[in-house]
């Protein structure tokens, strides 16, 4: 039986509990959040143990593996406490708010010798799976220029925690995070980020930000990242020397690819959705849990989270200053 304890009792903590109570030999056995109700709220259907604070549970639960869904100011802290207790680590993203944090955090890991990895679900959600898969495949032959948007309403948290960008770092450091991890999964690393942005400040409630990354391997791509809208959705399309896939959260349709004709022309081929309807967020507790059990690394690493999180820092800075920033 592997055990697990949770760090925060919100949003996220809520879905992994839910997640690994569906794993076969796997019990959430301890959740830690000063929110009574809340932890109360996610506990019981557990049978869980709570604890007022994470110091507490880190202390005295019997767990294997620490599953740490705080605020991110909170993360660095949490998951080098949970590394040198000896159990294993599963962060929520964004893996930190600097780059120094985070690589203090990998080291930590690292030294303790326990699994660490961090929450970039988009990987698993089976959209991207196919996107990516497609790419890989050839099916627009060499990629050139990449669009994705991703724009919801300001989330709510603990103290609005999201409105303070010292805390969240806003749009590009919680937001479309899930862009950079994923677009370097597909083309590899980045040389140079270029970015605009709204500010959050008191008289004008917007987050919005449009980053160019140009990649090592000549892609470039332009992530689009807005917390000023009312609804949630994604939009990504990816052109290539032989087609175009597009894919939009709004529509129905599945994805899909245009590719080239014999009369230069476009024809459109659509992608089947995937028949399993499994949760992304299931995938990726699942997976974390059969590193820990066969003693496997993680698919996605504490360096990738730490290059994510390189990619929304040097996007900040480019809004900040007007100028690209060469990584």
């Amino acid at each position: 039986m592997i055990k697990v304890g949770i760090l925060g009792a919100g949003t996220m903590g809520g879905m992994h509990a839910g997640c690994y109570s569906q794993i076969p030999d796997v019990k959430v056995v301890a959740i830690a959040d000063r929110r009574r109700d809340a932890v109360q709220k996610v506990a019981e259907p557990l049978g869980a143990e709570v604890f007022e604070e994470a110091d507490e549970l880190i202390e005295k639960a019997d767990v294997d593996i620490i599953d740490v869904c705080m605020p991110t100011p909170f993360h660095k802290e949490f998951v080098i406490k949970a590394a040198r207790s000896g159990r294993h680590v599963f962060c929520e993203k964004p893996l930190a708010l600097s780059v120094q944090d985070g690589e203090e955090m990998i080291e930590a890991c690292d030294r303790a010798g326990v699994k660490f990895m961090v929450g970039h679900v988009l990987r698993y959600f089976h959209e991207y799976v196919a996107i990516k898969r497609q790419i890989d495949a050839g099916a627009i032959g060499r990629p050139a220029v990449i669009r994705a948007s991703r724009c919801a309403s300001q989330p709510v948290g603990w103290q609005d925690w999201y409105k303070k960008r010292e805390m969240s770092g806003g749009v590009c450091l919680d937001l479309i995070i899930h862009d950079f991890d994923f677009l370097r999964w597909c083309f590899g690393d980045v040389e140079r980020v270029f970015a605009r942005g709204a500010m959050y400040d008191r008289e004008i409630p917007v987050d919005y930000a449009l980053v160019t990354l140009r990649f090592k391997n000549g892609v470039i791509a332009h992530v689009e990242g807005s917390w000023a809208h009312s609804g949630f959705f994604t939009t990504f399309e990816a052109a290539g020397s032989e087609g175009l896939i597009y894919f939009d959260s709004r529509t129905s349709s599945p994805i899909r690819i245009f590719v080239k004709t014999q009369e230069e022309g476009k024809a459109a081929v659509e992608v089947p959705e995937s028949p399993v309807n499994v949760s992304p967020y299931f995938m990726e507790i699942d997976h974390f849990v059969g590193c820990v059990r066969d003693d496997r690394e993680p698919e996605i690493t504490g360096q990738d989270a730490l290059e994510a999180i390189r990619i929304g820092i040097a996007a900040l800075e480019s809004i900040k200053t007007g100028k690209p920033v060469t990584l």
